[in-house]
C-alpha cells in the first residue's frame, strides 16, 4: 500500500511541477510583453555602479533601515524566506525521484544542523510575519490605509503575511512527525527503508508531544500531507506573487539595476522640443531627434505605451508600501496626488491593456488611457516635483518621471495648464526668465545698491 502511494505521489508531483512551470512561463511571458510596451531606453552604462546599487538597495536593502526596526524585521522575512527555499531542491528531487531526505546520508552528521538552521530561519518569519499582520491591521499607521489601498491591496498584503505563518508551521510539522517516524521503522519496512534516521531539529522537536500519540500510519499521512502543502504552497506562492504587490521580491533587483543613476533633480529634455530649440537658435544638431517616419511623435504620456520600458517595470515593482506618498508634501497637506496610487495606476492599465492585446489583438482600442481614466489633472498638477516619493522608495522606483511625462502631454497636447503656469511659460519664451520684464531690466534692482 505505501509503495503504492509512493508511485502514485511520484507521478503527482511531476504532474504537479509541469503545470506550475507552464502557468509561470506564462505569466513571465506575460509581464515581459507588458514592460516591452514601453519605449525604449538605453540603460546598459556603469555596469560597475549598477551592480553595487543592486547590491545595495535590492539586496541589502539600504534604504529600509533608514527605520530601523520595520528594516530589521523585513530582512529577516525576506532573507529568511529565500534562504529557507533551498530546501525546495531536496523536496523536489524527493518527489521526482521517490526519495525521502535525499541529502540526509549524504552529508551525515551536517544535515540535522542545515535543517536546524532553516527552521531557526523559519521561526524569524513566523514571528516577523505575526508582528507584520498586527502592525498592518492596527489602524495606527495611515499610510497603509489611504483611498488607493481599499479592497484587494489590503486583502493581499494579508493574504500573503498569512499563507506564510502557515507555510512555515507546516514545515515544522512535516519535521516534526519525520522525527517520530524515525523511531517507529519496526512497524512498517516501508517506514523503516523511507524515513531514514535525520535526527531531530532545533525548532521542530518543539512540536513532536503534540504529535507522538499518533499511530504509525497517521503520522504518515499527516507527514505527507505537510509535505505536499509545504510544496504545493510554495509553487502557489510562486504563481500568486506574478499577481501581487510582492512581485517586487522577483523584480526589486532588475529594478535597482536599471536604476537612473543621474542626479535625481535632473529632468531628460525631450528631443524633439531640444532640436526645435536649437534649430530656432542656428545651433547645429547632429543627432537627429526624430525618426525620420513622416510623422512627429506625441509630446509627453497619455498611456502606458508612451512611458518606457523602465516606467513599466518600476509599476510591476512597486512595494505599495507608501513611503512614497507619506513622504509627499502634496499628499501630507490634503492633496490629492498619491505617488503610490500613480505606480499603482500604472501597473492596472499596464494589466488592462495587456489583457486587451491578448483578447483582441495589439491594434484594440479600448478608448481608456493612463491620463483620464485612471489619474487625473488634479492630481498630477498638486505635484512639487520635489523628489521626495523617489528619495523615500526602498526600491529605487521614480513616481516622478510618469508624472512629469503625463504634465508634459497636458501642457503640450491639451495646453491645459492653470493661468498662472502659462503666463510663466509665455514669460520664459518670450523674457528668458519666468518674471514678467526684459532681460534687459534684470539686473536693475542692483543699481539701488549704489545710491
Amino acid at each position: 500500500m505505501e509503495i503504492f502511494i509512493s508511485l502514485f505521489q511520484q507521478v503527482l508531483f511531476v504532474a504537479a511541477v509541469l503545470i506550475f512551470g507552464a502557468l509561470l512561463t506564462d505569466r513571465i511571458k506575460f509581464i515581459s510583453s507588458n514592460i516591452q510596451m514601453g519605449k525604449p531606453l538605453d540603460r546598459n552604462d556603469k555596469k560597475g555602479e549598477r551592480f553595487r546599487t543592486m547590491l545595495l538597495f535590492a539586496f541589502g536593502q539600504k534604504k529600509m533601515f533608514d527605520r530601523p526596526f520595520v528594516g530589521v524585521m523585513h530582512f529577516v522575512i525576506y532573507s529568511g524566506f529565500l534562504i529557507i527555499n533551498i530546501e525546495i531542491l531536496e523536496i523536489i528531487l524527493d518527489g521526482i525521484l521517490g526519495t525521502h531526505r535525499l541529502f540526509a546520508p549524504l552529508i551525515g552528521g551536517l544535515y540535522p544542523m542545515l535543517i536546524g538552521f532553516f527552521e531557526l530561519l523559519a521561526l524569524g518569519v513566523l514571528l516577523t510575519c505575526v508582528v507584520f499582520l498586527l502592525r498592518r491591521n492596527s489602524h495606527l499607521i495611515p499610510r497603509f490605509w489611504t483611498k488607493e489601498m481599499k479592497g484587494f491591496p489590503v486583502l493581499d498584503a494579508n493574504l500573503i503575511l498569512i499563507f506564510e505563518i502557515i507555510l512555515m508551521l507546516f514545515l515544522f510539522t512535516m519535521n516534526a512527525t519525520d522525527s517520530i517516524l524515525q523511531t517507529r521503522g519496526q512497524d512498517s519496512k516501508f517506514i523503516a527503508d523511507h524515513y531514514q534516521h535525520g535526527g531531530r531539529f532545533l525548532v521542530s522537536q518543539l512540536f513532536i508531544p503534540l504529535y507522538k500519540g499518533l499511530s504509525t500510519y497517521q503520522l504518515f499521512y499527516l507527514e505527507r500531507f505537510a509535505w505536499w502543502f509545504h510544496i504545493l504552497g510554495i509553487m502557489g506562492f510562486g504563481i500568486y506573487v506574478t499577481y501581487s504587490k510582492h512581485l517586487h521580491v522577483a523584480l526589486a533587483f532588475p529594478n535597482t539595476y536599471f536604476s537612473n543613476l543621474e542626479p535625481k533633480g535632473k529632468f531628460e529634455n525631450m528631443p524633439v522640443v531640444t532640436a526645435e530649440v536649437k534649430s530656432m537658435l542656428g545651433i547645429a544638431d547632429s543627432a537627429p531627434a526624430v525618426e525620420n517616419s513622416g510623422t512627429i511623435g506625441r509630446f509627453g504620456a497619455k498611456d502606458v505605451e508612451d512611458l518606457s520600458w523602465k516606467n513599466l517595470m518600476e509599476a510591476y515593482s512597486c512595494t505599495e508600501c507608501g513611503r512614497c506618498t507619506s513622504a509627499c508634501p502634496a499628499n501630507i497637506t490634503g492633496k490629492l496626488l498619491s505617488p503610490r496610487k500613480i505606480m499603482m495606476d500604472t501597473r492596472d492599465r499596464m494589466e488592462e491593456k495587456g489583457n486587451n492585446i491578448r483578447e483582441h489583438g495589439k491594434d484594440y482600442q479600448d478608448g481608456k488611457s493612463l491620463y483620464g481614466d485612471y489619474v487625473s489633472k488634479e492630481e498630477l498638477f498638486a505635484c512639487t516635483t520635489c523628489n521626495a516619493c523617489a528619495e523615500a522608495c526602498p526600491v529605487n522606483i521614480n513616481p516622478l518621471d510618469i508624472i512629469v511625462q503625463l504634465r508634459q502631454y497636458v501642457a503640450m497636447e491639451e495646453s491645459g495648464t492653470p493661468a498662472q503656469w502659462n503666463s510663466m511659460f509665455a514669460n520664459i519664451e518670450n523674457n528668458a526668465a519666468p518674471w514678467a520684464f526684459s532681460p534687459s531690466d534684470r539686473f536693475n534692482w542692483a543699481d539701488e545698491l549704489n545710491k
